[in-house]
């Protein structure tokens, strides 16, 4: 911002004008960012439906000046101004004057009685009070602008999204092509091998900033959709290089309009299919907006699949359309029904078998299905060396060959991802209750091999369960 502060102008062109940025690519990022709205009529919503908000923010927040109302209801000041001589016309407010300053930001204003009833009557018929929405329609142009498949993903994102965990380069070969589609992506395999924290790393391989609405409205009803819980909003102080081409014309992006990071939900056996309709508040006549619309323009991550309250069939008979012609479609009380795009990335992460869990049509729709297997001896290797170091502890081959023979030969337990940091953990508490340095004593490493299973009924046969840790 130094840039525009010594030099006027816009940003944008300072950062062309340096070869930091290409036009096409400035011109591209613009056309994302909301403008502001021209005056009310462009707004597209009703001046009585906004003038209503406004009194309503004005009586709860206890607002007194235009610059409060502006912060209030997120519109320009032109229009909030012009809402304002609405409300004094209509007697709804009269003007106190101003404080030490001649900004019309700071006139105050107060409500009269006639307001005070008017604000009443406006929360009988809906309790939503919160900045100004966006349309329907607007909402839906901007989600297609800024899917997920719009945003390339390199091999280098990749690595650098998983961090220090230790996984196959096959199965980035494969995840990265998955992510650039924005299709959905199914990850199965064994328990305990990384499919939740391979599908969580894939949060920090996103790098766009993409704009999310405080309310959308259709038909006069309301649906509150920012939720500071799951969307992570993003100001020019956040900004990593590579985004700061989203901040360069600040100055006309519609302040409605939070930008933020692409959001990452995760829902496991809690998952029920009312959560994926709207929530309608009837005492607030205003609505909730389902988590996988909250998701739009971000990732959908389903983990445990299977082991939902709702049942995998009737879950996957909600999701067959959407997926295939990627438009949903969300009803209100009213019976009016609407469409919204289905952009965003849906990731099932399950342990059990696929075809017990989908039929041949689903997983004809699911275009990348990725296996998270054991690792190889040498990938075992690495991780338990790093979780050893972790816990300042000497990882030896004598050590290892033990615990792979045990594990192998004796529990008849398949090499997972899990098993180091579940050993090292339980041989450091041993060592820490037995008084001693931390050390890897056979033992005790038998002692924490033992609590990867429990017993089965067959057990004096050599049969024995593995328990998921």
């Amino acid at each position: 911002m130094q840039l525009t502060n010594e030099r006027g102008g816009r940003l944008g062109d300072h950062l062309v004008a340096m070869g930091v940025l290409e036009q096409r690519q400035l011109d591209a990022f613009i056309h994302r960012i909301p403008g502001e709205p021209r005056d009310l009529a462009s707004t597209r919503i009703d001046e009585n439906d906004l003038l209503s908000l406004l009194i309503k923010l004005i009586f709860i927040g206890r607002l007194n000046t235009v610059r409060q109302y502006v912060d209030a209801v997120k519109l320009p000041l032109h229009i909030v101004n012009e809402l304002t001589a609405m409300a004094v016309d209509r007697r709804l407010i009269h003007a106190l004057g101003t404080r030490e300053s001649d900004s019309m930001l700071d006139m105050s204003y107060a409500l009269t009685d006639e307001g005070r009833r008017f604000a009443s009557d406006a929360m009988e018929r809906s309790g939503y009070v919160g900045p100004a929405p966006v349309t329907i329609e607007e909402f839906n142009d901007q989600v297609s602008l800024q899917k997920p498949g719009n945003e390339r993903v390199s091999m280098d994102q990749m690595r650098k999204g998983l961090g220090e965990f230790t996984i196959d380069e096959s199965l980035l070969e494969q995840a990265g092509p998955a992510l650039n589609s924005g299709r959905a992506i199914l990850l199965y395999g064994p328990p305990g091998n990384g499919k939740t924290t391979v599908a969580l790393s894939f949060a920090n391989v996103f790098h766009d900033v993409i704009y999310l609405p405080y309310a959308i409205i259709i038909e006069g009803q309301i649906i509150r959709f920012f939720d500071p819980a799951i969307h992570i909003a993003v100001t020019p102080v956040d900004d990593a290089p590579e985004e700061a081409e989203s901040f360069i014309r600040r100055d006309t992006h519609d302040m409605r309009w939070v930008p933020c990071k692409r959001p990452f939900i995760v829902v496991g056996g809690e998952l029920t299919l009312d959560m994926l309709d709207l929530r309608y508040d009837p005492t607030g006549h205003f609505y909730e907006a389902p988590l996988h619309m909250k998701a739009l323009g971000g990732c959908f991550l389903i983990d445990d699949f299977g082991r939902q309250i709702v049942s995998p069939t009737n879950l996957l008979n909600r999701w067959i359309v959407p997926l295939e012609s990627r438009i949903d479609f969300l009803k209100l009380h009213t019976g009016k029904s609407f469409s919204i795009p289905f952009e965003e990335l849906i990731i099932f992460s399950t342990n059990l078998e696929p075809e017990d869990l989908m039929d041949p049509a689903f997983l004809r729709r699911l275009p990348y299905k990725i296996e998270v297997g054991s690792p190889s001896l040498e990938r075992y290797r690495e991780i338990f060396t790093r979780e050893s170091a972790r816990q300042h502890l000497e990882m030896r081959d004598e050590i290892f060959d033990f615990i792979v023979r045990k594990l192998r030969d004796e529990k008849h337990l398949e090499l997972a991802a899990y098993q180091p940091r579940f050993i090292v953990d339980q041989v450091v508490a041993t060592c820490r209750f037995m008084g001693e340095p931390p050390q890897f004593k056979k033992r005790y490493v038998e002692y924490a091999i033992n609590n990867l299973r429990v017993k089965s009924a067959g057990e004096g046969n050599g049969a024995q369960t593995s328990a998921r840790v």
